[in-house]
C-alpha cells in the first residue's frame, strides 16, 4: 500500500473546502471549511497535516489553545493525538470561573476574548489554532490572552489564511497557514 504525500493530502482537503461569492455579504467570496470536514477523507487528512506539522516544530508544545467557534473543531483532536492539554478561548461571558479579557477590533467595531484564569499554567507552551486568519484580530488577542496567564505562545497554526487582508502582519508570534488564498 502506497504512502500518500502530504503534498496529495493538502491538494484533497483544497478540492473540498467550499467557495460561496458574495456571502455574508456582496463582494466577500466565502471560504467553507465545512465541506472538508463533512469528508471522511479530508478530516483524517486535514488531522495528519496539522498532527505532523506540530510535531515537526512545536515538539514541545503543552497546550492547544483553540478559538471561538471553529477553532474547537481541532484543538481537543490536536490535543488528544498529541497527548496535551487543551484549552478554550470563548467570547465574553461564556466561560464560568475566573477569567482574563483581551478587547480587540473587528472590520465594524469591537469584541472580547476570555481565558479561564487556570486553563494554561506560567510557563508552559502553547500553540494556538484556529480555521481561518484574515484580519488578525482574534489570534493576536489570543496570543495576548494566553501571555496573559503567564503562557509561552510557540506558534500560531491555521487551516486557512486570506493573505490580501495581511493579518499576520499584525500578529506578535509565528504563524502558520496550511491552505494560502
Amino acid at each position: 500500500m502506497s504512502q500518500i504525500s502530504a503534498e496529495d493530502k493538502l491538494d484533497y482537503v483544497k478540492s473540498k473546502i467550499g467557495e460561496y461569492p458574495n456571502f455574508p455579504k456582496e463582494g466577500i467570496l466565502f471560504r467553507d471549511i465545512f465541506g472538508a470536514l463533512t469528508d471522511p477523507k479530508a478530516c483524517v487528512y486535514l488531522r495528519d497535516l496539522l498532527v505532523q506539522y506540530i510535531k515537526q516544530n512545536q515538539p514541545e508544545v503543552e497546550v492547544i489553545v483553540g478559538l471561538d467557534s471553529r477553532g474547537f473543531l481541532f484543538n481537543l483532536l490536536l490535543a488528544t493525538e498529541l497527548g496535551v492539554g487543551c484549552a478554550p478561548i470563548r467570547k465574553k461571558g461564556k466561560l464560568a470561573g475566573e477569567v482574563v479579557a483581551v478587547e480587540y477590533q473587528l472590520e465594524y467595531g469591537s469584541d472580547t476574548f476570555e481565558l479561564q484564569r487556570t486553563a494554561i499554567q506560567p510557563g508552559q507552551k502553547v500553540v494556538i489554532v484556529d480555521d481561518l486568519l484574515a484580519t488578525g484580530g482574534s489570534l493576536l488577542a489570543a496570543s495576548q490572552l494566553v501571555r496573559k496567564v503567564g503562557g509561552v505562545v510557540l506558534e500560531s497554526l491555521v487551516v486557512m489564511e486570506l493573505v490580501d487582508l495581511d493579518g499576520r502582519k499584525k500578529l506578535d508570534c509565528k504563524v502558520h497557514s496550511l491552505i494560502k488564498y
